[in-house]
């Protein structure tokens, strides 16, 4: 990494996650992950910068031959000036027409879903990841709280000695 003028000129090249949805990864079983861009407008990266959003109730549906990101939570900035943005309105994401193409056609031949996995900083853009999905089983999501609390339950007893 170099610098010029004080300012770096590897274009902030690190990910930073933002926020994980955590109720997604337990929900579903991930199948496969993409980073996609989104159309923000105003205030809107500077309210996510502050932590001001939420993405827990939020999900993806194609429309038109294209994605959209529907639900998500952000906070209008105040300091924006007069333009006032539905803090829940839907915002389309950014991927290229063949993987669209190619999610669409596993979301209506598969029966599997699309959820918005987690909220990233990469490059000083911000992304969304999401994750091609199929959803657990009741019995699916016991096994999996059956195996935390014994991956706890072991680290304790590790802790102890």
């Amino acid at each position: 990494m170099s610098k010029q003028n004080g300012k770096s000129t590897d274009g902030g090249g690190g990910v930073k996650s933002l926020a994980a949805n955590r109720k997604a990864r337990f929900d579903y079983e991930i199948l496969d992950k993409l980073v996609a861009g989104i159309v923000l407008r105003g205030g809107e990266v500077k309210s996510i910068r502050l932590g001001e959003f939420n993405l827990e109730e939020s999900y993806v549906r194609p429309e038109r031959g294209e994605l959209y990101w529907i639900g998500a939570y952000i906070k209008p900035y105040l300091m924006a000036g007069r333009e006032e943005l539905e803090p829940t309105r839907k915002r389309k994401l950014l991927l290229s027409k063949r993987e669209i193409d190619k999610l669409v056609g596993q979301v209506s031949t598969a029966g599997l879903t699309i959820v918005p996995l987690a909220l990233l900083l990469k490059g000083g853009r911000v992304k969304l990841e999401i994750g091609l999905a199929r959803g657990k089983k009741n019995r699916d999501k016991r096994e999996a709280i059956k195996e935390r609390q014994a991956k706890r339950e072991i680290s304790r007893l590790v802790k102890r000695r």
